[in-house]
């Protein structure tokens, strides 16, 4: 199984995301789904799709760390309004916090294998803001 990780520009939180991905111009209705899904929009198509979308997640990088993911239900090809090609990544509406783990800036997105990924967070109680456990994180603790 292969993931996706990519880069949440403008964003300084979790919650920041799904206030984000609540927005009607974020979601779009896709076949087989009750709801909207959340849409993340990429210039380039993954030439891993099929693989991708057997199990893989889309994995997002906020303020240099990886923060949480969502699997990917769907990938498909669009035409831009100003009639270039895309492609439309159509997302659970679930987002699973993982634990923090840094990472670099870098452009589009990037593979990540099953093995690199990092573990799902236990759902626990906490007074720590998303900030805190990330600088903790950083600081190996």
């Amino acid at each position: 199984m292969i993931h996706l990780v990519k880069l949440v520009v403008g964003l300084s939180s979790i919650e920041e995301l799904i206030a984000r991905q609540a927005q009607p111009q974020n979601t779009r209705q896709y076949t087989g789904f009750d709801m909207p899904l959340p849409v993340v929009h990429t210039r380039s198509c993954p030439r891993q799709k099929e693989a991708l979308l057997k199990g893989g997640s889309l994995y997002r990088v906020i303020s240099g760390m990886i923060v949480c993911r969502q699997e990917l239900k769907a990938i498909e090809k669009e035409i831009r309004s100003d009639g270039s090609e895309g492609t439309v990544l159509f997302l659970s509406p679930v987002l699973i916090r993982v634990e923090a783990r840094p990472m670099r800036p870098f452009q589009g997105w990037r593979y990540l294998s099953a093995a690199d990924a990092p573990a799902d967070e236990e759902p626990v109680a906490s007074d720590f803001s998303q900030s805190l456990l990330c600088d903790l994180s950083r600081l190996g603790l």
